[in-house]
């Protein structure tokens, strides 16, 4: 018996590119949802451009960030400004229950394909827009990308050492978590909407709020205490110590949290009751927070003969918060919860071959999610979407191959 997924027969056609966009898209791929990615040679979607590339050979279909967003969807290569394009996406989007961009408001009217266009093809259609600032207002039509939606938001001011120049995150989180997820709750709730009611809907996600939900505890120590938060590295307000700290072994370290005197006495007990640990001036959680700088020099010389993961073990066995800091090679070869859950998948890439896929990260006893297949190839599925969804036989293929609509 062939098990639907939760959102088998649903067709999404998806203009969305680069991060956040393509990462929501790509949740509901991975739910079951037959996801017709819209892509051109003539303009190739940035991450398909982004390294890091297989065997370190660049190419468009060889980016691994790229693969890792655009799993289980279909591609088709189409030249939007090719006069017979809007025609086949107009034949597409009848097909379609959601249509999804994150360009910059104006673009999808350009090309013919604003929400009263797109509404006339299909009235219960429902339309993603996910740009920078939303589609109104007088900072609606700034281009920004993850990186810039952390800084207006105040996220990267946030993030840095004490007395120095903001650091930024390493990642652009607004591309990985809040945005994607965010637009792809709005599109379920669309849907279980539309079951409802019949009704279609336009939804208009403005990146920047719900990358504002990474700053709750900034915000509400401003609205309730009047006090505006400054960049503090590794610092907490009142836990020491609260850091990272040194291991055996090279470039290792752990993460202690201690937040409470219960938890100190813990952790001198793990760590063998150092004469030192058990001075008075280190009882009291605020005095250790006072002096936590010297506290934090002495507890690397205790943690360093330690292995981490040997350290991380005894120090939550006490009840104390410890996790090892992971290199990518070890959460890949060496974390035993993510083998244990199956997160790792291997999928055979038409070009890159056997790669490796982070799974869903839910599993659902009725509704069983996984990866549907690897990334697409630029185009490789223009010829089966134009036969199956848009009717073409083989004769209007190749005269619209030779007009150069698929490019």
């Amino acid at each position: 018996m062939t098990v639907r997924k939760p959102l088998s027969g649903v067709r999404v056609t998806d203009f969305t590119w680069i991060g956040a966009g393509s990462y929501a898209s790509k949740i509901l791929a991975d739910f079951g949802a037959d996801v017709v990615k819209i892509e051109s040679a003539t303009r190739v979607d940035s991450l398909r451009l982004a390294a890091p590339y297989k065997d370190g050979r660049k190419g468009v279909n060889r980016s691994g960030y790229f693969a890792d967003r655009n799993t289980s969807k279909r591609s088709i290569a189409l030249d939007m400004k090719h006069p017979e394009a809007l025609g086949l996406v107009q034949r597409l989007i009848a097909k379609s229950d959601i249509i999804a961009n994150n360009f910059t408001p104006g673009v999808m009217d350009r090309f013919g394909l604003d929400y009263a266009s797109v509404k006339a093809i299909r009235p219960d259609i429902i339309y993603l827009s996910m740009s920078m600032q939303g589609a109104s207002g007088p900072q609606s039509g700034y281009l920004g990308y993850g990186s810039s939606m952390a800084s207006v938001t105040g996220f990267q001011y946030l993030t840095g050492l004490p007395g120095r120049e903001p650091a930024g995150t390493g990642t652009n989180y607004p591309d990985h978590v809040p945005n994607p997820c965010h637009a792809a709750f709005a599109v379920l709730a669309a849907l279980r909407h539309r079951r409802r009611t019949g009704e279609g809907q336009r939804i208009d996600i403005a990146q920047t709020e719900p990358t504002i939900a990474l700053l709750g505890p900034a915000i509400l120590d401003l609205t309730v205490n009047g006090r505006l938060q400054q960049p503090r590295g590794n610092d907490h307000d009142t836990a020491a110590p609260y850091g990272v700290f040194r291991c055996a072994g090279d470039d290792r370290w752990i993460a202690i949290c201690v937040m409470n005197d219960e938890q100190w006495r813990a952790l001198a007990c793990v760590l063998g009751d150092p004469a030192w640990m058990a001075d008075a001036a280190w009882a009291r959680e605020r005095d250790r927070h006072a002096q936590r700088t010297e506290l934090a020099h002495r507890l690397h010389v205790e943690t360093a003969r330690w292995t981490a993961e040997a350290l991380m073990t005894a120090l939550q066995q006490a009840g104390v918060p410890a996790g090892v800091v992971e290199s990518a090679k070890d959460v890949i070869e060496n974390d035993p919860q993510l083998a244990h859950r199956g997160h790792w998948v291997s999928l055979d890439h038409p070009e890159m071959g056997r790669s490796l896929y982070n799974a869903p990260p839910f599993r659902c006893t009725r509704t069983p999610v996984a990866l549907e297949r690897p990334a697409p190839l630029l185009g490789q599925h223009t010829r089966d979407i134009c036969r199956e969804l848009l009717d073409l036989d083989d004769a209007a293929y190749e005269r619209l191959a030779a007009s150069g609509v698929f490019n």
